[in-house]
């Protein structure tokens, strides 16, 4: 992304000089203006995106903190209104009308689409605008990195019906990017997402990590290292991890899915209420996501409230569109290396399991 240098920025600063002038000057199709207040100890942060050839407010926001730690505060909200321009810019950019796309079109349309709503449709849709990326620039990294992410999204998500085939095609796209760019950021997530599809959790923690270490506010590997951390043993990591990842993005499309995986830590540490609270807004973001609703399911069990434990496992047994819900075994079969660790698969029996056998579900 070109962006003008703070030096440039700070001679319009205090001056009323117009959004589309700005851009016209200066080359830029976005401007992010904003003010600084202070009382006391508190400090208020206004910040907004401005399309600068329509004039149209894109995205604003509102940062309010304690000025205790005035470094840490300004990576804070440096940080968040990175990521939330990284989402905000990619859907603008991705709307515009281009009568001939070149790669980076096709990819910035990609991830808009995989920013909709999780469906087997969004995904396909992306998918196809990555191979249409692809197909224009065969050496795109960044073509290869998200065609290799998305497919091996889909298989995690459990939501195509050649998972193989993805894995496999996912593995060599990932492979083709690392050689091309060692140190691409995207290829490296790509390769993780690869391992952590295959249950290679161990192994796809240092990929995460490297990923981290070049951009700390990648959002979605934070919440996939959470991930890694709770299926290989070091289950006490993972919601730090995850709740970090809640702070940068808090209006994430991904956001029900890592109320999720927060609930689902306190509930395999028998944390029942706290459970309950974080898979209830698990529920309201990702209304439509069968995965939430089974654990919703299991923790209401265990807190007695059997009616709604009942309600929330039918609703996921209607969504998920297969039998992946309909029993114990199958549920242990969808997802057989999650819980190979035994300190992982002891606190799943004696939590999750049991609690989804006390709102119904049956063993086989």
């Amino acid at each position: 992304m070109f962006v003008i240098s703070r030096n440039t920025a700070f001679t319009y600063r205090d001056k009323p000089i117009n959004t589309k002038h700005i851009g016209r000057e200066l080359g830029v199709r976005y401007v992010l203006e904003g003010s600084v207040r202070r009382s006391g100890r508190q400090v208020r942060v206004n910040a907004q995106l401005i399309d600068a050839q329509t004039d149209a407010h894109l995205w604003a926001e509102r940062f309010d903190d304690d000025m205790g730690d005035r470094f840490a505060l300004q990576d804070e909200i440096t940080s968040r209104i990175a990521v939330a321009l990284n989402i905000e810019v990619v859907a603008a950019e991705a709307a515009r009308a281009t009568a001939n796309p070149d790669a980076l079109d096709y990819v910035l349309r990609a991830r808009a689409a995989i920013a909709k709503p999780m469906s087997r449709e969004s995904y396909a849709e992306a998918i196809g605008f990555y191979e249409r990326a692809l197909a224009l620039d065969p050496r795109s990294v960044a073509a290869q990195s998200s065609l290799a992410t998305a497919l091996a999204a889909r298989v995690l998500s459990f939501i195509t019906d050649t998972a193989e085939a993805d894995i496999l095609r996912a593995e060599r796209l990932a492979q083709q990017a690392l050689a091309a760019s060692l140190s691409s950021p995207a290829a490296h997530f790509a390769k993780g997402q690869v391992l952590r599809a295959q249950r290679r959790y161990e192994e796809a923690i240092p990929e995460y990590e490297t990923v981290l270490a070049a951009d700390r506010n990648w959002v979605a590997a934070l919440f996939a290292l959470g991930q890694c951390k709770l299926f290989a043993g070091s289950i006490e990591e993972t919601i730090p991890l995850v709740q970090r990842a809640i702070r940068l993005s808090p209006r994430d499309p991904q956001l029900g899915v890592w109320y999720r995986e927060v609930g689902m830590v306190h509930l395999l540490q028998s944390r029942t209420n706290e459970a309950v609270g974080w898979l209830e807004k698990a529920r309201n973001a990702a209304p439509a996501h069968a995965g939430i609703h089974a654990p919703l399911a299991s923790a209401y069990a265990l807190s007695g409230e059997t009616e709604r434990a009942a309600a929330e496992l039918a609703e996921a047994q209607r969504l998920a569109g297969d039998d992946s819900f309909e029993s114990i075994a199958k549920r242990k079969a969808r997802s057989p290396g999650s819980w190979e660790v035994p300190k992982v698969r002891d606190l799943y029996e004696a939590t999750y399991f049991a609690g989804l056998r006390k709102a119904g579900m049956p063993e086989e």
